[in-house]
Order: C-alpha cells, then structure tokens, then sequence
C-alpha cells in the first residue's frame, strides 16, 4: 500500500507517494539506473494525468530510485525491433508524457542524485524547476552511441544558451552539477545529505501561495514564453487584467495594503 492508499503491483515501475499536499513519483528501476522503457513511460503518464485533476496536490517531485536519477530510454527495448514505426511509437509516447509535465496545472520539481542522462536529461529540462545533489551529473551521451540526442535536445536547447546545449549534445561529455546549474538546467544544487531538505524549502514557497493563481501563472507562462515578443506581451496583458479579478488579487493586495498576511482561498 502506497501512501495515497492505492496498492502498487509487484510489476510497477514507478511508486507513487503522498506527503500532505506533495506528490511524488519515483522511477523505480534501480538496477537498471531507472532506463525508462516504453510501460514506464505509460505509468508515468498515468500517474500524472491523475495528479493533474486532484486539487489537493500542490506540488509534484519526480525523482529515481537507487544510485542514479534517470538513465534514459530503454535501449535493450529500442533496439529489439529495428522498425521505424516501432520507435516512432516510442518516442511519441515519451514526448507526449513529456509535454503532460508542462501542460498540468501542479508545479513539477525534478529531484536529481546521480547521474541523469539522455532522456533522464530530457526530463529534468521538461521539469518546471529541478533541485540537484552536487554530485549529480547530466548528459545528453546518445552521440557515443552514434544516437543524436534529438528529443532530450528539445528540452535541453529551451533551458540552456544555444551554445552550451549544442556542446552537450555534440560531445556527449558529463556536465557537473554546479555547471549545469550555472548554465541554466537545473535551479539549486546542495551537498547530497541536504538535497530532500533543500527540496522541501523550494516547494514550501512554493505552495504557501494561492494554488490557482500557480496554475494560472504556469500555463500564461507556457503559452507566451516562445511566442514573438509582441505576441507574448499581449497574452501576457490579457492574463494580468483577467489575475486582476481573481479572488485571491484582491486579497493578496488588500492584505499588504492593510500590512497583514492574505487569507487565501486556494
């Protein structure tokens, strides 16, 4: 039994558990450095399609099991049937479950510890903010293995400069903690022992703000953030006056005009 009280199968890939209003989702290979396969890419999706519509979640950590964060894709299962149509599949899939992280309602912090590469790479960048232990690393390493880290280079290239992302993925070569913190990957990085404490900073301020005012401001975010500028600024104007009429503006506001802490209602 899980502690959102579900039952979790003996063949699960991912466990899933509730601490008040955090969920998170493990990645539950460790012997294989948590690869994700093709049926883990469904339950991860599964599992964060069910968050999406529980308004009691505030905040949703992904994280992995044992010594590393993510190893990637699967590559045993990638290479068993050589097909176009056969990994085409596969990659919509992982896209698609990719896109459901920025496309939900709830924050998502990546909790890396070891090594998160390719396609674990890809989804710590696809992650809204990520917390990393120094001694994670990161790489987009398909080019060692004549495979262009195409996909994860989405993600990659929309959080790092033009430059730094290309060096990842034309090299292949691990990037430490502190430097891909530096180049924009991930958002903090403590020593290992103070990672789940640091974590937990990082979503307490988090989600002592109005939850719809959150979800409103992610998806404005999304929205305008690869538009052309003056598209952007017009969303984002429309989405300042319509914040505006919210119940939680006028409380927020009238509260620090009256110097107090806001009631909120969400």
């Amino acid at each position: 039994m899980n502690a959102s009280g579900k039952t979790a199968s003996s063949e699960s890939m991912i466990l899933r558990r509730r601490q008040g209003a955090v969920e998170t989702i493990t990645m539950n290979r460790p012997a294989q450095y948590n690869s994700i396969p093709a049926a883990m890419i469904g339950e991860i999706k599964a599992a964060l399609d069910d968050v999406a519509q529980d308004q009691s979640v505030r905040a949703v950590v992904i994280a992995g099991e044992g010594k590393a964060f993510c190893a990637g894709h699967d590559l045993k299962e990638m290479m068993s049937s050589r097909s176009y149509d056969f990994t085409r599949e596969i990659f919509d899939r992982c896209c698609e479950m990719m896109m459901t992280i920025q496309q939900m309602p709830q924050p998502v912090i990546a909790r890396v510890h070891g090594m998160a590469t390719a396609a674990g790479c890809q989804l710590v960048a696809m992650c809204d903010l990520a917390v990393a232990a120094e001694s994670a690393t990161f790489a987009t390493s398909g080019i060692t293995l004549g495979l262009f880290c195409a996909t994860p280079g989405v993600a990659v290239a929309r959080n790092l400069l033009r430059k730094n992302a290309l060096e990842m993925l034309l090299t292949g070569e691990f990037v430490d903690a502190r430097r891909a913190q530096a180049w924009g990957l991930v958002n903090r990085v403590v020593p290992d022992a103070e990672l789940d404490a640091e974590l937990a900073r990082l979503i307490d301020a988090i989600i002592s703000k109005p939850r719809e005012v959150i979800a409103f401001g992610k998806k404005v975010f999304y929205q305008q953030v690869e538009m052309p500028m003056a598209k952007a600024y017009g969303i984002a104007a429309d989405a300042m006056a319509c914040n505006v009429m919210m119940e939680d503006a006028a409380e927020g506001v009238g509260a620090f005009i009256a110097k107090r802490k806001p009631d909120w209602k969400t």
